[in-house]
């Protein structure tokens, strides 16, 4: 691998592109395309949170294999740190340079967006560093990050998030803590029941989806959404749950990370914003593209 890759592939692509999903549906939400006429200067502060997210998530990720070094090693050589491709101290300061870009890029935008930025690397390196090997706090510290990170696209506009927005964005914890259930089991029949619990959560965040599109008047359009994404992760699931062996359960976990573009794409559509739902749902080939290369876990 050369070097420019190892880089490329320390960052996550497949997974960069999820977080420009989650900000195109914090902008949808937040009304945005509603009150706004389409101008040039208009984009600009989309393409400054977009930017703002690649930077955070990528710092967040990065800084996450620099305090697995010593385990990676033993545990997944083929990461760009154990298998000698970046040395532990170039991460450090490429992660450092990440964050400050998607810090950097929400101040351009308004205080919100800066003070949300800042709580997303806080969560981000806190999960890094302590809370990821705790049973409960770490799936909702990883959720955290992103309901923040739908927040962030929120925060386009220059006002604290709504008590209505805050409820939305308590959706992606819910599901990224299920992620984190599933990718934590061990692989034996005793797991069965957690990964119950993941699939009553996946349904969960479905139910709260098609009740917002009800309450807005877009069930209709949010249901095309909806059943693309209840099929990306549930297909897997259910193999899992049948035979939950280490490859079933990195199959389901993968799905369930790309299957977040699906996810703000429903979120787009339940608030009548179908054009952005459609670039959305563009992301997802090349989110898959960049899977076939680089891993997103």
């Amino acid at each position: 691998m050369t070097n420019q890759l190892a880089y490329i592939k320390i960052m996550r692509p497949a997974n960069l592109v999820t977080s420009v999903a989650d900000v195109l549906a914090g902008v949808a939400i937040s009304g945005y395309f509603l009150t706004t006429e389409f101008e040039i200067q208009h984009v600009f502060p989309i393409l400054l949170l977009c930017i703002s997210t690649i930077g955070l998530y990528s710092g967040g990720v990065i800084f996450n294999d620099v305090f697995d070094a010593e385990r990676d090693l033993k545990e997944r050589p083929d990461r760009p740190i154990p298998s000698g491709s970046i040395t532990k101290k170039d991460a450090a300061v490429f992660g450092g340079i990440c964050f400050t870009v998607g810090i950097m890029a929400a101040a351009m935008v308004n205080l919100t967006a800066l003070a949300l930025a800042g709580l997303i690397m806080i969560a981000a390196l806190t999960y890094d560093k302590w809370s990821k090997h705790m049973t409960v706090t770490g799936p909702i510290n990883m959720g955290l990050c992103r309901g923040m990170n739908l927040l962030l696209g929120v925060s386009i506009f220059s006002r604290y998030p709504e008590i209505w927005w805050l409820v939305i964005a308590t959706i992606p914890i819910v599901y990224i803590a299920s992620l984190t259930i599933i990718n934590r089991r061990k692989g034996n029949e005793k797991s069965k029941g957690t990964l119950y619990l993941a699939a009553f959560l996946y349904a969960f965040v479905i139910a709260c989806i098609l009740f917002i599109a009800h309450s807005k008047g877009f069930f209709l359009l949010t249901i095309v959404f909806v059943i693309p994404f209840y099929l990306m992760i549930f297909n897997p699931l259910f193999k899992t749950l049948d035979d939950p062996i280490g490859k079933n359960i990195g199959k389901s976990v993968k799905a369930g990370v790309i299957a977040l573009i699906l996810l703000n794409a429903a979120w787009a559509s339940a608030f009548g914003i179908w054009y952005i739902a459609l670039i959305i749902v563009a992301l997802l080939p090349l989110s898959l593209w960049l899977n076939k290369t680089f891993t997103v876990n």
